[in-house]
């Protein structure tokens, strides 16, 4: 597995065909070939993984300024092939990412991502130590991705800390999700907006205590986040 630039609008636009396949979008919710030409132009990171001369996965980030002026960079995007998703690309893909990052004096990458995508969730908080402060309601409204299932598109935005290497914590509070929400999602998709209802509620209630995710317990029927004070000692 080899992970660099993707430099061409060519090499664009295969990424964006990896969009169709891996989340199933209609046109309508694709990135265009010319947003990736802009993000490389004012320094964005555009990498991709590759098996041989074959893309099987890409990574979008894009600059940006937080609140506190602090300058981190936004990875709006990171899919794998179905067929690579358990062949390490999405982990050489944020060690990239990360080393780009140091390279260029930047410290923190922030994401968003689905709080009902459990492997998602255990790969951004336990592999990567990212921590999450901030539960976002219906983020980027009712997409077409059929990963999605027609819920509204709740996040977990994710820090991840470049320089710090997060320590254990001591837990508060658990939120569980039921081992088998893809299957809900997909067979009942009123039962899923049920537990996404409940688990935002507790998230916004947690995350408004003073309380972050800093851990995530797989289980045989259910994955747990685990929150902890913040900021953390």
């Amino acid at each position: 597995m080899e992970v660099r630039d993707l430099r061409s609008r060519e090499e664009f636009a295969n990424a964006v065909q990896l969009q169709r396949t891996i989340w199933g979008w209609d046109d309508l919710d694709l990135l265009p070939v010319r947003f990736f030409v802009v993000a490389k132009n004012i320094g964005g990171q555009i990498l991709g993984a590759f098996d041989g001369d074959f893309l099987c996965g890409f990574l979008l980030a894009i600059p940006g300024i937080n609140a506190e002026g602090r300058i981190y960079l936004h990875s709006h995007m990171l899919g794998v092939l179905p067929e690579y998703r358990n062949s390490g690309a999405g982990l050489a893909l944020k060690l990239a990412q990360k080393q780009d990052a140091l390279t260029r004096g930047i410290t923190l990458i922030e994401w968003s991502f689905d709080p009902l995508d459990l492997k998602n969730a255990y790969f951004n908080i336990e592999k990567l130590g990212a921590v999450v402060r901030q539960y976002q309601p219906n983020l980027y409204g009712i997409t077409t991705s059929i990963l999605q299932a027609g819920l509204p598109t709740d996040r977990c935005i994710a820090e991840w800390d470049l320089t710090n290497t997060r320590r254990k914590q001591k837990t508060i509070a658990r939120v569980s999700v039921p081992a088998s929400i893809a299957e809900i999602k997909r067979a009942d998709p009123l039962q899923a907006r049920k537990i996404q209802a409940a688990m935002a509620h507790r998230f916004e209630e947690l995350l408004n205590h003073g309380l972050a995710v800093t851990g995530f317990e797989r289980g045989e029927d259910s994955g747990t986040y685990t929150f902890s004070p913040w900021p953390l000692k």
